[in-house]
């Protein structure tokens, strides 16, 4: 992995894409580890990964609250930052369908910025879709032992539909079972700043998924979005229910010895 500065990268194979990794808040914030789960997994797919260092927040926050100013500054940003690189990965739905199925929207009115938001869309990824779906990568070498259940994010699941592509590799890695929850797709009750503004209504929902990740009997969460993960970790820990917490992709690059999301280290 390198670590990218502002100059443009350099051209590169289709057999060997140079990939751009966005790496997200939350995951820099509380979970780098991450990001280096993503890096190992497109390394091992034949990419090469670099980390623009310009690179900020998606501005997705800005946009669900009606700043439209600000996330288009934010957007722009972005869209400078990536320039050049075959594709745009990140481990996050949310993150990534606001590059992907948002950022025109935002440019409407402006033909140049529409234009380049447009081309950064079609090379933006979520992390497995981009694994499974571009890249066309069937399994991993990767082992946990226990039983785990899966949360749909709204956004990866209703922006990106992904689904299946996580569960395919999931289902490549040793001693690891999936009992799937009745209420996978139902929303979590994060929804950024959601929780903060109906945190009646967010806490509702997160205790009606606890109650589905219980009944499945599963010692394991796992899920593709930061926000996600620390919602649901936040949860079960104040209602003493002793259950780990992973993003996906620290389990499929065999790098889920941490301590669980929301664990105390050590």
């Amino acid at each position: 992995m390198n670590s990218g500065n502002n100059d443009k990268p350099s051209s590169t194979s289709v057999a060997s894409p140079r990939v751009g990794l966005f790496v997200t808040c939350l995951i820099d914030l509380y979970r780098p580890n991450v990001g280096f789960a993503a890096v190992k997994l497109l390394e091992d797919a034949g990419c090469t990964v670099e980390v623009p260092r310009a690179q900020t927040c998606c501005g997705q926050p800005a946009m669900n609250n009606g700043d439209y100013a600000t996330a288009r500054d934010i957007a722009k940003q972005v869209v400078v930052a990536f320039e050049g690189y075959d594709y745009v990965v990140g481990a996050s739905g949310s993150c990534m369908g606001t590059i992907k199925a948002h950022y025109p929207d935002l440019f409407k009115e402006d033909p140049e910025w529409l234009v380049r938001t447009k081309e950064l869309s079609v090379r933006s990824y979520e992390l497995l879709s981009f694994l499974t779906d571009v890249m066309g990568v069937e399994g991993v070498q990767a082992s946990y032992q226990g039983t785990v259940t899966y949360h749909d994010s709204c956004s990866g699941l209703r922006e990106l539909s992904i689904k299946q592509q996580p569960r395919k590799l999931l289902g490549s890695v040793d001693g690891l079972a999936i009992e799937e929850m009745d209420n996978s797709e139902t929303c979590c009750g994060f929804g950024g700043t959601f929780c903060v503004k109906y945190p009646e209504i967010s806490t509702r929902l997160v205790s009606d998924k606890v109650e589905g990740i219980e009944k499945t009997q599963a010692t394991t969460l796992l899920g593709g979005d930061m926000g996600c993960l620390l919602n649901m970790s936040g949860r079960l820990k104040r209602l003493n229910k002793n259950l780990r917490v992973y993003h996906v992709a620290e389990v499929l690059a065999d790098m889920a010895a941490l301590p669980g999301i929301g664990d105390p280290e050590g």
